[in-house]
């Protein structure tokens, strides 16, 4: 190709987009071999520029945000919520070590502790979800490296004290603290300034909030763990594209007006679902008959948009139910705009994910129902709730 006609320049050398923009470039260009080994001995431990999988300028800026959000040392972003929990454990555990996890998990996480894990000699013990620290205690051994949990946990809605859960993990030399926050965001409540070491979001979910993204996040409490899970992630080869990281930052902008219709939303739904006849309990943080409630005030500014409930008639009514909704989106995943509904042991949490895990499978009520509450109506989301109920015979 002639040199006449130019492959990429700038246009505006000048200019500065209030908005980042997407860099596509796969690849950068060096001005001598000096200037990559400058790239590649950055004193923050992160490569500099010069390969998209290594780094993007839209990817670290969307991480730079989210690292703002956490008040944390630094962020990693993923191609997906697996991605990061994947990445984190593999970067944590070796063979030989052990790690204590509730069994009561999102089945995407539960099913890499059981079936991936193991084959790498990798001993996981169980505590319930929303665990107190006496529960973990009686579970840590002398190869312990990770202390994991879900706040809210998905799908039980079970709180994880964040504070003592951090300071159990600082008084252990050599035992790192996860949290999955995903449920509860890190508008709703702070992991690291609780003293956790690694904060985990699907930010498919309520921090994108537009059910248009698969990413995920790994936000650390020093920059030596980021380093160590940034390392994995690249020979991974797990990071978030550039157009995602763009459309992911966008999400992040609006995060604190959402989450507070959310969560305004959620708290009118659970009131009005536990005075149903039909319902024979509901699991949300907010209503003072959840067993956490306390705690959730506690740590959470909000008690945000998911919730559980469970229908007295079982599987069928369930079924019957969630096939009635209109307004209400019968799909899998949480946290956009949009209100999405799930019966749990058919769906996320059902036998073709959980098929190997009879005792998992048996746990969980036919009758229960997972509502993402999104951010239209309160009032007409109530109606197409009742409307549903009225079709149960």
């Amino acid at each position: 190709m002639s040199r006449d006609v130019p492959l990429s320049e700038s246009i505006h050398p000048s200019a500065e987009p209030l908005v980042t923009p997407i860099y596509h470039a796969s690849t950068y260009r060096l001005k001598s071999l000096q200037h990559f080994v400058d790239l590649t001995e950055n004193v923050k431990g992160k490569t500099g520029i010069f390969y998209s999988r290594l780094g993007t300028p839209t990817r670290l800026s969307v991480a730079a945000a989210i690292t703002k959000l956490e008040r944390g040392a630094d962020t990693v972003v993923f191609s997906s919520g697996m991605a990061a929990i994947t990445t984190t454990l593999l970067a944590l555990l070796k063979t030989g070590d052990h790690m204590v996890a509730p069994k009561e998990s999102y089945s995407g996480t539960f099913v890499f502790l059981t079936k991936v894990l193991p084959k790498y000699n990798i001993e996981i013990s169980w505590v319930p979800s929303g665990a107190t620290m006496e529960q973990y205690k009686e579970k840590i051994k002398s190869n312990t490296k990770v202390l994991y949990t879900e706040t809210p946990s998905n799908p039980t809605m079970n709180i994880t004290d964040l504070e003592a859960f951090g300071q159990l993990g600082q008084s252990l030399p050599g035992l790192v603290t996860v949290v999955d926050g995903t449920f509860g965001t890190p508008y709703l409540q702070k992991v690291l300034p609780s003293g956790i070491d690694v904060s985990i979001h699907s930010c498919t979910k309520y921090l994108n909030g537009h059910s248009d993204v698969l990413a995920g996040s790994a936000t650390t409490r020093t920059q030596e763990l980021h380093n160590l899970i940034y390392e994995y992630s690249c020979t991974l080869g797990n990071p978030l594209s550039p157009f995602d990281a763009s459309l992911l930052h966008r999400g992040i902008k609006t995060l604190a007006v959402r989450m507070e219709k959310h969560s305004a939303n959620g708290m009118a739904i659970a009131e009005y679902l536990e005075k149903h006849p039909k319902v024979a309990s509901v699991y949300y943080p907010g209503l003072p008959s959840h067993p956490h409630h306390e705690l959730a005030t506690r740590q959470m500014t909000a008690y945000g948009g998911m919730l559980t409930f469970e229908l007295k008639g079982g599987f069928e009514e369930a079924r019957i139910f969630v096939e009635s909704l209109t307004l209400i989106n019968l799909a899998v995943s949480l946290g956009a705009v949009e209100s999405l509904i799930e019966h749990v042991c058919t769906m996320t949490h059902g036998r073709w994910i959980l098929k190997d895990n009879a005792d998992m499978l048996d746990a969980i009520p036919e009758g229960l129902i997972r509502l993402s509450v999104g951010l239209e109506d309160e009032k007409e989301l109530i109606a197409d709730l009742e409307q549903a109920f009225q079709k149960i015979p």
